[in-house]
């Protein structure tokens, strides 16, 4: 049965801003599940439905290429992701209402237009760069005015407390969650005033944290995967542990967010938990086959607005 959406109307809450279907678990699954768990109003912006997407199950192989057939797959993997989350609200940010252009403009209407997955390539260990065949229709290519303002639309309309997204590199580089942080942060300055202006906060992971999550991967039966080097280049999302001033405890809804990347088996796979060990509570692999941690608490930085807490309690809505 399809979970109910609460109508995108009223204000406070968290407005968590992502590239592609997965992103919302892989980067702030657990910030979304202890918001929502704490009763609090959670809504999720998906830029693309991530239609040039490796596929992992040999079974799904038939949909990688398929741009439409992968776009609606994923679709329907996001909503069973969110469903375990416990986000209520989700938009895709073409379907968002864009600003009235002024006639003569010179661009596309708008309303037709439909943000694709931009694509990447592997330009080192941890790092993507864009591709040489960038698709009609990118994200990347759609102007951050037009983007932002759809955007800036859902904030003026929500006013939530919190905005989360990548930082300026997109986590580990990929073009499409590059101009995600371009058009949230845009976004963001276009809607506030008259009284409000959220905190923003940026994904990011400590470096000392990683490195011994990726040491205590040496423990767990990996099958044929790959075991990431614990000495070696760490991605973008990586600062030194002190720079990470918001934690998110993980145990405390890590049922929560594994159910999330068991939903989004076209992308994520080798899903499982991980008991006593305090450098890591569970692990996964990616399309690349290189097992990752799930670490024990999922940070953040806050560059903007005034500083909110993470909501500890489970409550009950009223």
């Amino acid at each position: 049965m399809a979970r109910a959406r609460r109508p995108m109307t009223g204000p406070g809450g968290l407005v968590a801003v992502h590239a592609h279907p997965d992103d919302e678990t892989l980067s702030t699954g657990a910030l979304l599940a202890a918001w929502a768990a704490a009763g609090l109003p959670v809504t999720v912006v998906t830029a693309t439905r991530g239609e040039r997407g490796e596929v992992i199950p040999p079974a799904l192989a038939h949909l990688e290429g398929d741009g439409p057939a992968l776009a609606a797959h994923r679709t329907g993997e996001l909503a069973a992701a969110l469903a375990a989350l416990g986000v209520g609200e989700h938009a895709f940010l073409d379907a968002l209402p864009q600003r009235p252009r002024s006639s003569g403009s010179g661009h596309r209407d708008a309303r037709t237009l439909r943000y694709e997955d931009s694509g990447m390539v592997w330009v080192g260990t941890a790092r993507a760069g864009a591709g040489d065949d960038v698709p009609d229709g990118a994200f990347v290519a759609v102007p951050l005015e037009e983007a932002a303002g759809r955007l800036a639309g859902l904030l003026r309309a929500r006013r939530p407390a919190l905005v989360v997204t990548y930082d300026p590199e997109g986590g580990y580089g990929h073009p499409d969650h590059v101009r995600t942080h371009e058009v949230t942060m845009r976004a963001v300055e276009l809607a506030s005033g008259d009284g409000w202006e959220p905190a923003v906060w940026w994904r990011r992971t400590g470096r000392a944290a990683l490195a011994a999550g990726y040491r205590a991967l040496a423990s767990i039966a990996h099958d044929d995967l790959v075991l990431p080097d614990h000495d070696g280049p760490q991605p973008a999302v990586a600062v030194p542990d002190e720079a990470v001033d918001v934690h998110v405890d993980v145990p405390a809804v890590r049922d929560r967010v594994l159910a999330a990347m068991h939903a989004h088996a076209t992308q994520i796979q080798a899903v499982r938990a991980v008991e006593g060990d305090t450098a890591l509570v569970g692990c996964f692999a990616l399309s690349d086959r290189r097992l990752q941690p799930l670490l024990p608490r999922e940070g953040y930085v806050q560059v903007s607005g005034p500083r909110l807490d993470v909501p500890a309690k489970e409550r009950r809505l009223p």
